[in-house]
């Protein structure tokens, strides 16, 4: 159903995007510092799940989409390839800026998993994210474009969520590194960001299927 070059593409990039610190990244961490571990787990869990809402509302459109024409496809895929170089450009201005800070949180939430439902149902750079990167990996050729959407989209999600929970059990030194050395934060941002930039190339530039 996958076509292998490009699912090993794609396990390359979700992989360095879980583990590059950005904010979600740094709000579960945040909550894991103020509230405690358990706190901290259920804000990953709360993302998780907003995360998969995304998934499955960008699967239905995007399937359709994939469906209708050849046109349509090659019309998400060079949409989808030029956003991941923006996303890749703006991850470098940002590490340069260094204005990727967590928040800071005082207290503990009332209802951490709900909270983090609602902070990635209710960001719509996380439903553009999906609907420009996963994309760019469904096999039009292979058919089911809807599983294959939802799975590549459950991967994703499953790796962030895991990247979090590691950071969660190291929220000692290894969580205060990322959220107070300005310069490891710079580094993974920059790397990561030159990285999409060559996936989006490599992918706009590249035989769609």
């Amino acid at each position: 159903m996958f076509d292998s070059t490009r699912f090993l593409l794609f396990l390359t990039a979700a992989v360095l995007l879980a583990i590059a610190p950005g904010p979600g990244m740094l709000y579960v961490l945040a909550r894991s510092l103020a509230g405690g571990k358990r706190e901290g787990v259920l804000s990953a869990f709360g993302t998780f799940l907003g995360g998969m809402v995304h998934v499955f509302a960008a699967a239905l459109g995007v399937s359709i989409v994939l469906a209708k024409s050849a046109m349509a496809f090659a019309a998400v895929k060079y949409v989808g390839a030029a956003y991941l170089c923006f996303l890749g450009v703006r991850m470098i201005l940002d590490a340069r800026k260094n204005s990727d800070v967590a928040a800071d949180f005082n207290g503990p939430a009332r209802n951490p998993f709900w909270q983090g439902v609602a902070t990635e149902v209710f960001n719509p750079k996380t439903a553009l994210f999906f609907l420009s990167f996963i994309p760019q990996f469904v096999n039009r050729g292979g058919g089911h474009s809807f599983l294959q959407f939802v799975a590549l989209g459950t991967m994703s999600v499953v790796m962030n969520t895991t990247a979090d929970l590691i950071v969660i059990a190291l929220a000692g030194p290894l969580g205060e590194r990322i959220r107070s050395s300005s310069t490891f934060r710079r580094r993974q941002r920059t790397v990561t960001g030159a990285i999409m930039i060559g996936l989006g190339t490599y992918l706009a530039t590249s035989e769609g299927k």
